[in-house]
C-alpha cells in the first residue's frame, strides 16, 4: 500500500514490509548518512517538515490518522506518498517510549556552512562539541525562536538529524537553516568572512553579559559559541574566538544549562540588532 491514501482493505505495512525495514535504517547515522535521509517523529515535527517540502513519505498508524486528518490532507496536497502501518511497525520506527504514530522520512536539511551563512545572517548559534542531542536540538529551538539565521554544528557535535535532536527541536531543524562540519576552525573562518563576531559563552568568562550589553557590542552581528555543558569549551577554542563571556548568576545557582545560558544570550543579542 503506497497510494497517498490507503485503499479499503489492503492490510497496513508490518515491520517485514521492505519499505519499512529501509526506513528503520534511518535511527543510526549510518543509516541516515548512507540514504541522505532522516526519520521526523509527531505531527509537529511533520507538520514543519512538509512545510519545507523535504518528506519523501509519510507513515501512520490508523489510530494517529483518526487524531491528524489536516496533517494527511496536507502530505496528499504536497504529493507525498502516506503509507499506513501497524503499530507495531510505527514503533520500530520510534525512539520514544510511547510512539505518536506519525512518522516522515525526510530529505537531510544540513548545508555546507559557507552555504548557510551566504545569506548574510546577524546572529547564529554554532556549537562545538555539544554531545547531547536533547541540549543540541533545544539550542536549535531556542535560535529559531530568537530569530538567529543559522546552527552550525561544528566539531564532535551530535548528528542534527539524531532523533532525540530533531524531538527537541520541535520542527525548528527545518526552519532554521542548519551548518555542519567536523572543523571548528573552518567554521570560525567562515563566520569571520560573512562579517560575524565570534563570541564564546563560558561560565568562567571575566567579562559578563552585562558588561557586554551595557558597551554595546551586542549590537554587531554576532556568532555566539556554545559548547558541552558537561566539559564546556576547550581552551584552544576559547583562544580563537574574539570575545569570551559569562552569564551573570545573581542567586545562589552554581550554573545554568546549556539550553538556558543559550536562550539569555541569543535574545540578549536579538534585542540588541532589533
Amino acid at each position: 500500500m503506497s497510494t497517498r491514501f490507503p485503499r479499503p482493505g489492503v492490510d497496513p505495512f508490518t515491520e517485514r514490509t521492505p519499505r519499512v525495514v529501509a526506513a528503520r535504517a534511518l535511527v543510526r547515522r549510518a543509516g541516515r548518512e548512507k540514504a541522505g535521509r532522516f526519520l521526523a517523529e509527531g505531527a509537529q515535527a511533520v507538520r514543519s517538515a512538509l512545510g519545507h517540502g523535504v518528506v519523501h513519505e509519510l507513515f501512520v498508524t490508523a489510530a494517529a490518522a483518526s487524531r491528524n486528518e489536516d496533517l494527511l490532507e496536507a502530505a496528499s496536497s504536497a504529493g507525498v506518498t502516506v503509507s499506513f502501518v501497524t503499530e507495531k511497525a510505527a514503533a520500530g520506527l520510534s525512539e520514544t517510549v510511547t510512539p505518536q504514530g506519525v512518522v516522515a522520512v525526510c530529505s537531510l536539511v544540513d548545508r555546507p556552512v559557507e552555504a548557510v551563512l551566504s545569506g548574510g545572517p546577524s546572529l547564529v548559534a554554532v556549537l562545538v562539541g555539544v554531545s547531547d542531542p536533547g541540549n543540541a536540538g533545544t539550542v536549535t529551538r531556542v535560535a529559531d525562536a530568537a530569530g538567529a539565521g543559522a546552527v552550525l554544528f561544528a566539531g564532535e557535535t551530535v548528528d542534527p538529524h539524531n532523533g532525540k535532536c530533531v524531538r527537541a527541536s520541535t520542527g525548528s531543524v527545518f526552519h532554521v537553516p542548519v551548518g555542519r562540519s567536523r572543523d571548528v576552525s573552518a567554521v570560525f573562518a567562515a563566520c569571520r568572512a560573512a562579517g560575524l563576531r565570534l563570541v564564546a559563552a563560558d561560565g568562567y568568562a571575566e567579562r559578563d553579559l552585562d558588561a557586554v550589553i551595557d558597551a554595546g557590542e551586542l549590537g554587531a552581528p554576532t556568532a555566539w559559541v556554545f559548547g558541552s555543558e558537561a566539559h564546556g569549551l576547550d581552551a584552544s577554542v576559547l583562544d580563537a574566538v574574539d570575545d569570551v563571556v559569562k552569564v551573570p548568576l545573581y542567586g545562589a545557582a552554581e550554573s545554568l544549562n546549556l539550553a538556558t545560558a543559550a536562550a539569555v544570550c541569543l535574545y540578549a543579542s536579538a534585542r540588541a540588532l532589533r
